[in-house]
């Protein structure tokens, strides 16, 4: 029996060495996101670039010799499904995780990627708390979050747009209350009065009791928080009814897919935005790959998940390894060139020098505005 045993254990130990080796071969890369479902329109995108970015790797030979390999999640951006997506990567020997894309999401798979010592880098999860406080020492990002698109949307809206009286609608998640909630502070700080502040059901099919509320309120402006399938149907709604309050998004609502669903309706919708980049030659040749391999421009976020790889990948170049303390190194202390600029992350995780704009819809197209500020 003893010799069994010790038959078996070395067996195992085999196999175990055999798997080890075999997994030595390529460096897996996670990507997680809503891959399908509602929110897909910010997934895909992302998977995309990851696609772009390691097919570029792998043809010019890999970073130090071994050649990418992804390793796919799809969380549908719901909170339940990010752990099991995470739990999968961390099992498939990611040695670091390229998503995931919304907030709520990203801040459920948090937990698991700090316990196992591994890096996630979102290119759109702008929750404030997800950097707060030294919380998520795995955790980085190459977008601005939260206060600082609040900072430049509300700035807006009193210097440009001179308001008075603002209401807000949010879905009440994590990404569409904090947008609501700062510029709500922002604002009243300044003197604005609030005349509306509530939260909607993102899967509802009818808002007309909201609209009715928005028309009485007679505010200035509306401040949506939330993603862009919700802020159409709102939105629609509120046209069809003849209510034409102006509307304040985030960066959610700039997704061509907003104004595909809600055509004419989408006619001067403001939103944040980080700063159009698109001389940069690196931007050029991002869209470029895009339209050879897909045949159909970038979507939402495209450029910022083909940046937050190029970061990985020169970590694990730069450092020699795939130790996640020496590619954090890396990633706190060398610039990287990238389609949205060149990137070093602060002790945060949050990505240094980003710019942000509003942009407005004129014509059915997204046209940046003169306002921006840069972030420290």
């Amino acid at each position: 029996m003893k010799r069994a045993f010790l038959g078996l254990a070395t067996a195992l130990l085999s196999l175990s060495m055999g798997i080890s080796a075999q997994a030595a071969d390529t460096i897996k890369i996670g990507v997680a996101g809503a891959h399908s479902g509602d929110l897909a329109s910010y997934g895909v995108p992302s998977l995309n670039a990851a696609e772009i970015v390691a097919e570029k790797v792998n043809k010019a030979g890999g970073i130090n010799g071994k050649m990418i390999e992804l390793v796919k999640g799809d969380d549908q951006c719901k909170p339940e499904l990010a752990t099991n997506v995470a739990t999968k990567l961390l099992s498939d020997h990611a040695v670091a995780v390229m998503g995931h894309i919304c907030s709520g999401a990203t801040k459920a798979s948090l937990a698991l990627y700090n316990e196992a010592h591994i890096i996630s880098i979102s290119p759109s999860a702008t929750t404030p708390g997800l950097t707060a406080n030294g919380s998520n020492p795995m955790f980085l990002r190459t977008i601005a979050k939260d206060d600082s698109q609040a900072m430049v949307t509300s700035n807006f809206m009193l210097k440009e747009l001179k308001v008075k009286k603002v209401a807000y609608l949010h879905d009440n998640g994590d990404y569409g209350k904090g947008f609501a909630d700062m510029n709500r502070a922002n604002l009243e700080k300044a003197g604005v009065e609030t005349v509306l502040f509530e939260a909607i059901t993102p899967d509802a099919v009818d808002f007309s009791s909201i609209v009715k509320k928005l028309r009485h309120a007679k505010a200035d402006i509306l401040v949506f928080g939330g993603y862009q399938p919700t802020a159409s149907k709102l939105l629609q709604q509120m046209r069809r009814a003849k209510v034409m309050t102006p509307v304040m998004g985030p960066d959610g609502l700039k997704d061509d897919a907003f104004i595909k669903m809600t055509g004419k309706d989408a006619e001067g919708v403001y939103c944040s935005y980080p700063k159009d980049t698109s001389s940069l030659p690196l931007y050029k040749e991002a869209r470029q790959a895009h339209l050879d391999k897909y045949k159909t421009e970038p979507g939402s976020f495209y450029y910022f998940a083909y940046s937050a790889m190029l970061c990985l990948v020169n970590a694990i170049k730069e450092s020699g390894s795939t130790d996640t303390d020496k590619m954090l190194e890396v990633l706190h202390t060398k610039h990287v060139e990238t389609p949205i600029g060149s990137l070093v992350f602060n002790k945060s995780g949050d990505a240094a020098g980003l710019g942000m704009s509003i942009y407005q819809i004129k014509d059915g197209k997204f046209v940046e505005t003169p306002y921006s500020i840069t972030i420290d």
